[in-house]
């Protein structure tokens, strides 16, 4: 179960009606994704959506039940009586887990390592596919992930497909590991490998795979502070009459 805000459109309908809409931002791991996401959604007064976070959690469930996450099979069995919640407010992400806080714990190293094949299984995208259609379209909103554009909202009124080179990739995760609770043991040179399997694993994988929307606008951040980098999104947005 995931939570929605009132006055969810149908996921035929047009983003742009009554004043809704959808931006979405995709990109690789590392690139600042979430925080940007978050800061477009709190400055145009709109909801937000982490995907990520909702693999995440699903990860972390496998991991309970002592599954393995590439047993594909077993890993399904997981998601029967899965119960979470994913807010949709900017200023507050707090995720739960059958009602408990596991907002920190989802960022952890554990999770990290085992969430590249949990999301890849074809069984896991559907079930979440539904779920993250739904809460896309629930009225002005901003969602983060890796195939926003090309999956979940093709429609969106806005696609951006944010990258950075490798290192400075590495250089911000390795700087958010160090400053979160949990998930702080990895060092650059292993958050480095840990970004580039990810990449390739990501890329390649046959459902969903991360690649920008052909109609997306890239934005490379490497060398833009994070204010500018939203500042870009915002520009985009207001061009498209998004305010």
């Amino acid at each position: 179960m995931t939570t929605a805000s009132p006055g969810s459109r149908s996921s035929g309908e047009k983003s742009g009606e009554a004043g809704s809409f959808i931006i979405a931002i995709d990109g690789p791991s590392g690139t600042g994704k979430s925080t940007v996401a978050r800061r477009v959604a709190a400055e145009l007064n709109a909801g937000y959506l982490d995907t990520g976070a909702m693999y995440r959690m699903v990860t972390l469930s496998v991991l309970r039940a002592g599954v393995d996450p590439v047993n594909d099979t077993a890993v399904v069995n997981v998601l029967e009586g899965l119960n979470f919640s994913s807010p949709l407010s900017p200023g507050h992400q707090t995720h739960l887990l059958d009602g408990e806080d596991v907002t920190d714990e989802i960022r952890g190293q554990a999770v990290t390592l085992a969430v590249t094949p949990v999301s890849a299984n074809p069984a896991v995208r559907a079930w979440l596919f539904d779920r993250q259609q739904l809460l896309a379209h629930s009225g002005r909103m901003v969602v983060e992930g890796r195939d926003i554009g090309t999956v979940i909202a093709p429609e969106a009124d806005l696609k951006i497909y944010l990258t950075a080179d490798a290192a400075e990739r590495a250089r911000r995760r390795h700087t958010q590991n160090v400053g979160a609770t949990v998930g702080g043991g990895l060092d650059l040179a292993a958050v480095a490998q840990d970004l580039e399997r990810r990449d390739t694993h990501d890329s390649r994988r046959v459902h969903a795979p991360l690649q920008a929307a052909p109609d997306a606008v890239v934005i490379d951040s490497s060398q833009l502070a994070l204010p500018e980098t939203v500042a870009k999104v915002l520009e985009l947005a207001a061009a498209r009459g998004i305010r």
